[in-house]
């Protein structure tokens, strides 16, 4: 069974996951960790938990979600996986940081792509990789079907929904994804968004003022 572990980080309160097999394999989920206090924190975790981290995965390629894409990689000398249409958004990244006074240093790079339908194991658990694009053109969510949770990045929030005035946002783009990727799902399907408070597609599904 994989386990979730929450973080929050940076200015933007942007939440990173640690999904892991105790005191086996782990994933890290949209590093933002953007300062050493944040970045050891999360280390100090996978080390106490005696876990091996396999990749880091990003939903998306916004800059408070890949703060800490390249120090995690020089620490553990794994691989960073997004999908391809976002990378876009990584050679804005510099500029982005800029405007919002965060510290970035070396852009980072994604190693290997993910796309719709793709599978990432965990220790003989999977996620399924769902293409959601609107927030970003290259959005993605992660599903584990086996305990019931799904990974939203900044695609749907609790009664929210992601901004779709961003670089590749869509608004129309976005309901479509949710709709018909996201809503589909069973309604004790926990919801782990980007930002704020965890969620259920049923709850989303009575009363997401959006959908």
């Amino acid at each position: 069974m994989i386990a979730v572990k929450q973080f929050v980080f940076n200015p933007f309160q942007e939440n990173t996951y640690v999904l892991y097999q105790p005191q086996g394999q782990a994933i890290v989920v949209d590093a933002g960790c953007s300062n050493d206090s944040e970045l050891q924190e999360l280390i100090d975790f996978v080390h106490h938990e005696k876990l091996t981290l396999k990749c880091l995965v990003n939903t998306h390629c916004h800059i408070d979600h890949i703060l800490g894409i390249t120090a995690l990689k020089d620490r553990f000398g794994v691989k960073a996986y997004a999908h391809i249409d976002d990378f876009p958004l990584l050679q804005m990244a510099p500029s982005h940081a800029m405007m919002f006074g965060l510290y970035l240093g070396t852009v980072p790079t994604i190693d290997e792509t993910i796309n719709h339908n793709d599978v990432i194991e965990l220790n003989g658990s999977q996620l399924r990789v769902i293409h959601t694009p609107g927030h970003s053109k290259g959005g993605v969510c992660l599903y584990a079907e086996n305990e019931q949770f799904l990974i939203t990045g900044d695609t749907l929030f609790n009664l929210s929904i992601g901004r779709t005035d961003l670089a590749g946002g869509s608004y129309e783009t976005l309901i479509k994804s949710i709709r018909e990727q996201l809503m589909v799902l069973p309604d004790d399907v926990k919801v782990y968004p980007g930002h704020g408070n965890s969620t259920t597609i049923g709850i989303e599904k009575a009363s997401n003022p959006f959908l």
